[in-house]
């Protein structure tokens, strides 16, 4: 009966060494890993100006700055008769240039019929007319100097006959150089807006 006592001291605790008792570490329910939410899509923004110029309309443009071309080249027969190289780029319209001056007053009908046909025709848009009249008023000022010439008569021999190459040769550049900027603005469908031309063209129209 004694190894009783014994017993049960011996289930007791040891009085410096403190209970173990088992470590209760709290539980979380799962959650998903982290992530940075992206942004939303940013919605693709069509402005309402963009109105690009149809094909049709290029066209005509185009074609209307080859008239004061036609009219004009006659002023380049100085240059092209001391540097036959700038003849070459002119040559593929050489048929199109003969057979536009072997008809009786072409210059006269195709003026009126451009005008007509084209700038005076509301069904057509603003752009095309507004080009189809440059074209117009650049051939109309071609004409200028050639009637100054022969009120003036500058002879052809000389210090008027300098003149006059001078006179045909900036006229000359400055035509190909307008041909050039109208023709290049046509097929890209912008605007093209003369020297000393668009002024008296937008005038007409507004």
């Amino acid at each position: 009966m004694a190894t009783l006592p014994l017993l049960r001291l011996s289930l007791l605790p040891h009085p410096l060494k403190p209970p173990h008792h088992p470590i209760l570490r709290p539980t979380f329910p799962h959650r998903p890993p982290f992530k940075t939410p992206s942004p939303p899509p940013t919605p693709l923004l069509i402005s309402s100006a963009y109105n690009p110029t149809p094909a049709t309309d290029r066209l005509i443009s185009a074609a209307s700055f080859f008239f004061p071309l036609f009219n004009g080249l006659q002023y380049g027969r100085f240059l092209f008769s001391q540097f036959p190289t700038l003849a070459i780029p002119f040559k593929p319209m050489l048929p199109l240039f003969s057979l536009y001056h072997s008809i009786p007053y072409a210059s006269f009908v195709s003026f009126f019929a451009l005008y007509l046909a084209v700038v005076r025709n509301p069904s057509f848009s603003r752009y095309v007319r507004f080009n189809a009249l440059q074209a117009l008023v650049l051939d109309v000022l071609l004409v200028v100097p050639m009637l100054v010439q022969r009120i003036l008569s500058p002879g052809r021999t000389g210090l008027g006959l300098k003149l006059t190459i001078w006179g045909y040769n900036g006229l000359f550049v400055f035509l190909v150089a307008c041909f050039a900027y109208g023709l290049g603005c046509s097929v890209l469908g912008k605007t093209a807006y003369l020297p000393f031309v668009a002024e008296a063209a937008g005038r007409q129209l507004d």
